[in-house]
Parts: structure tokens; sequence; C-alpha cells
């Protein structure tokens, strides 16, 4: 558990691609017009979505920049960052990793090491779908279980200067067995860790389900989210109403369970809910499916992690 006293958002930007746009995602700085915003190659153009966040953000009191993506060893993360002559640290924790980043920015605040900095990630759907199943091209046929990776980034300004927007406390989630084989249910994978992390949350932070206006999950997507509300029920006798699911919210009228990646929570957050009147209390449940083609196609169960932040938002 983690407390943080002067830890503010203070800024953010958002990029989008052109499916996004067309799905009804809002409010976002940025949609390209399409996938390979002028690139050669998907990975190219997810590392031009990062930097063109960065380009937007950084001032000169920026001390450092924290964050990830889902390409293999963080090849996006390392393309924007490079050059820019400000420390970086590059993490991973599939799409847990804008809450991994922003806890481990926010306690360089709270330390009093920096003052100021930036979290930066991103998913790209043609680049995560070829590296985590099949390319795009390929027209494999999907589950409805299944869930599309989000192509956006999400760049958040933290600092100790003060905003309407507070980073209060933090619980780090344990990484647990889903007990799940099937990459495709990445929904069903990351509830459980969900469920997990929540509790501890309450338990540690002495609070119940309606101390929170509300409480944001990741990227389950309707069966995730299900199973999640289901769990609470049977096994903690607890409903919760004031919930939602970034990756369930995230398209209109889709065919699948919703949107993954590690930019959907995040681009959700700052672009909606902290814009709504209501929402003063929110607990962000960033949720992530820790696979690789490795695990999957040794048929391993998949592990899941969970980290849990808390903001109030001044209205």
């Amino acid at each position: 558990m983690f407390n943080f006293k002067d830890v503010y958002l203070t800024d953010y930007y958002v990029v989008a691609g052109p499916f996004e746009k067309e799905s009804g995602v809002k409010n976002c700085d940025l949609y390209l017009e399409d996938d390979y915003y002028n690139e050669k190659t998907m990975e190219k153009a997810e590392a031009k979505m990062q930097k063109t966040i960065l380009n937007k953000l950084i001032d000169n009191k920026t001390e450092l920049i924290v964050g990830g993506d889902l390409t293999n060893q963080l090849t996006a993360f390392a393309l924007s960052t490079m050059n820019i002559n400000i420390p970086s640290m590059g993490m991973y924790s599939a799409c847990a990793t804008s809450a991994s980043s922003l806890i481990t920015l926010s306690t360089f605040i709270q330390s009093k090491l920096i003052k100021e900095g930036i979290f930066i990630t991103s998913s790209h759907n043609l680049a995560a779908e070829k590296q985590f199943r099949f390319p795009v091209e390929y027209g494999a046929p999907k589950p409805a279980r299944s869930s599309s990776t989000a192509t956006a980034a999400v760049g958040i300004k933290l600092s100790k200067t003060p905003s309407k927007i507070k980073i209060v406390s933090a619980t780090l989630g344990k990484t647990i067995d889903s007990y799940i084989k099937d990459a495709h249910n990445m929904g069903a994978v990351m509830a459980l860790g969900a469920v997990k992390t929540l509790i501890e949350h309450l338990t540690i932070t002495n609070t119940t389900i309606k101390d929170y206006d509300l409480i944001l999950t990741g990227d389950l997507g309707k069966v995730g989210e299900n199973i999640f509300k289901e769990t609470l029920k049977q096994e903690y006798n607890l409903s919760i109403k004031n919930h939602f699911d970034a990756g369930a919210e995230f398209y209109k009228n889709f065919e699948y369970a919703g949107a993954s990646g590690t930019a959907a929570q995040a681009l959700m957050l700052v672009t909606k809910y902290i814009h709504q009147k209501k929402y003063k209390k929110i607990l962000y449940l960033a949720t992530g499916s820790l696979h690789s083609p490795v695990l999957v196609n040794q048929k391993n169960t998949i592990p899941t992690v969970t980290h849990a932040i808390y903001l109030e938002v001044e209205k």
C-alpha cells in the first residue's frame, strides 16, 4: 500500500486510430487517418504515436519518462524516447502497465527525487495482434469472447504542482494463476486478479465499494466484467453498481467482448470519466493478462496481475 501526499495529474494528451474514431471513441486530441501514420511498419507507427505525445507534453521541468507498450522488448517506448535526453524507465505489466508506471512515477515525486514526470503507453492493433495471435491480414477468425487490441496512445503528466486531480494512494497487486490457457479469453484470465486486488485494497484501506463514486477496471470486456461481478457476489457477497469496465465501454456496437491494450483504460479515464461531475472518488483497477506466445504455445495457464490507484477529482 502506497499513500501519496502531493502528486497531481496536471496534463495529458491522447492519440487514437481511425477505427477508434469510427467506433465512437471520443475526446481524443488526435485521430490517425490511417493505421500506419505515414510510416513503413506498424511498430514505427506506434512509436510515432508515443513520440507525438511526448513532443506535446515535455517541457523544461520534465525530469523522467516512465511507461511501456505491448511490443517485444518495449519497441515503441524505446524508439519514442531515443535521443530525447531525458531519463526514461520502461515497464511491462501487460495491460496493467498504466497503473504500474503511474505508481512508479508517483513514488519518485512523493519521495522528492523529482518534481515532474511523464507516463506514456500505447498499443497498436496490427502490431499486437501479429505478436500475440495472428497477423490481421491473415483473416483468422476470432471467437466472440475475444477482445480487439485498441490502436491508441496516452501520455499523462504528473507533478507536485497542485491541480484538480490528485493521486491519493495505490495498492500493488500480486501475480496469480488464472487457471485458464485460452489467450482469446483475456477477460476471464484477468477477472480473478481484479477481484483479488479490489478486496485487498478495500481491506487495507478499511473502505467499502460504496466509498467510491466509480470503480473502473481495465479491459475485462463484457465476458470478464460479468465474471468479475459474479465472483464478487458469490465469494464475497458484494454487489457492485458503481462499476464500469473500460474495455467493455470502449467500442460501440462491437461484435467481440470489447477493447484491450495498455492504452485503453488510461484513455477512457482521461477522456471520459474524470470529466463527469458525479465521479469525484475514482478507484482505477488496471488489469493485465501476462501471457506470451511461449506460454500459450507450451499450453501453460496464464498469469494475471491487477494494480489499483485511488484518485480524487475536484469538480
